[in-house]
């Protein structure tokens, strides 16, 4: 049987895949088990979610699967993933749910849990959650059944921590934010706004079924626009959940995940606050950060795809600065987990710290030109296992040399292959991942 967590969480198709029933079970499981590993007091759990429309009944069936199991219940409503991650400490809860996709499209929907501090929790964790679905309990009665209360001041404790992480008042800016029409419609322009900016909200107007449609960090088409029509200093997009983000210069081109760390990594360095020296990324990074980070005498240890795995790292490591090409950054000095938000404020801080344009600050990477393919499989283990694809990497590999990388790995949250290659013409990237791509389709 397949694991139920995925890299991200548990993800799934709202009310087919992802039901009420299992979002009931799986949020009553997670309190047996935190509880069972803290036996002190009654436990307490932070609930909030983005605003697609299956969001209210998972939220729901999870506050019901907390409660029957004697925790109770800190509802904070719609708010980004890392606005949740964050009140679990701040509300010293021992348990925090976020129901959302995130980036995914509407249907879809998700449950990603947090331990007490608001810290991604461990494999081990989710395997006794899971384990823990099919095992009989013993239900609480009477006053051992948990209690729901509403967080009213969630964004305002959320906002407040923000902009007391941002070094630099953003005065003078003026900023685009694609909120996607999700997690962050209302907090993302409300922070931006208290930090000092001049705001120009683009998609944050959620109904429900408009998350993510044509909008947010991966169709960051009309920021781009929007930002040049209004000159603008800048635009952030985020995706539904905000807990990453990327960026548009006043010209309308993007800064993506890796430029924004190459800039963060460099304004930590300056400020004696880089730990040894070193950002953690993924294996999806760009060479051409790698190349950039050298440059400054700045180690990068890379990390499995995924968030989580960069969280691990800096963790272990106690390093300062990590994250993915994507957007999704890690500040542990402020953050538990990749926040949107944060990593925009302390983006816009450097260039009002500076006095340079965010493409003058980019312009530290020279970002190689990247292709990425996914390809839908329907075997992912097939094509881990094939001689046939294995040998056609072997062969892009060979012809590209040291001046460019290729890398197949599979989602870890759908049935895609992904294939990217780097090389220095986008000719050249693009022949060569379509190549590797159609064998790989042909072998799954």
């Amino acid at each position: 049987m397949a694991r139920l967590f995925g890299t991200d969480g548990v993800r799934g198709l709202a009310n087919a895949e992802l039901t009420p029933e299992l979002a009931m079970a799986l949020a009553a499981s997670a309190a047996r088990v935190l509880a069972a590993h803290d036996r002190s007091h009654r436990p307490v759990a932070v609930v909030g979610r983005d605003p697609r429309a299956s969001g209210e009944m998972l939220e729901a069936a999870v506050v019901a699967g907390l409660t029957s199991a004697g925790a109770d219940v800190r509802r904070v409503g719609v708010l980004p993933t890392p606005a949740v991650a964050y009140l679990v400490g701040a509300l010293e809860a021992d348990l925090g749910v976020m129901i959302s996709a995130s980036h995914n499209p509407m249907p879809d929907n998700g449950i990603k849990l947090f331990a007490a501090g608001g810290h991604k929790l461990p494999d081990g964790i989710e395997d006794e959650i899971e384990a823990g679905l099919s095992a009989d309990a013993v239900r609480p009665t009477g006053a051992g059944v948990g209690r729901v209360t509403d967080v009213e001041d969630a964004l305002d404790r959320y906002a407040a921590h923000l902009v007391d992480a941002t070094p630099h008042p953003l005065a003078g800016l003026k900023v685009v934010v694609d909120c996607a029409n999700g997690a962050s419609s209302a907090a993302a322009p409300e922070i931006y706004r208290r930090a000092g900016a001049e705001v120009v909200a683009l998609f944050a107007e959620p109904d429900g079924v408009n998350i993510n449609e044509h909008c947010g960090s991966n169709h960051p088409e009309k920021l781009r626009k929007a930002v040049v029509e209004h000159g603008a200093d800048l635009g952030i997009a985020h995706d539904g959940d905000a807990d990453r983000c990327v960026a548009v210069d006043s010209a309308g081109e993007l800064v993506d995940g890796d430029q924004i760390m190459a800039v963060l990594a460099l304004a930590l360095a300056e400020a004696g606050e880089l730990t040894k020296d070193t950002l953690v990324a993924t294996v999806m990074s760009n060479l051409g950060l790698h190349l950039a980070m050298k440059a400054h005498s700045i180690n990068v240890v890379t990390t499995a795809v995924g968030d989580r795995y960069v969280l691990e790292e800096l963790r272990a490591s106690g390093f300062a600065l990590g994250g993915e090409q994507s957007g999704h950054v890690v500040l542990p000095a402020h953050a538990t987990t990749g926040d949107g938000l944060l990593t925009a404020l302390r983006l816009m801080s450097r260039m009002a710290e500076t006095g340079k344009s965010l493409a003058d600050l980019a312009a530290v990477m020279n970002r190689l030109p990247q292709v990425l393919v996914n390809v839908p499989v329907a075997d992912k283990a097939a094509v881990a296992d094939s001689s046939e694809v294995r040998t056609a990497v072997g062969e892009v590999e060979a012809e590209l040399g040291e001046e460019g990388r290729v890398l197949l790995r599979p989602s870890g949250t759908e049935q895609l292959v992904r294939v990217m290659v780097e090389a220095p013409a986008v000719a050249t990237a693009q022949a060569a991942a379509d190549r590797l791509a159609g064998i790989v389709s042909a072998v799954s």
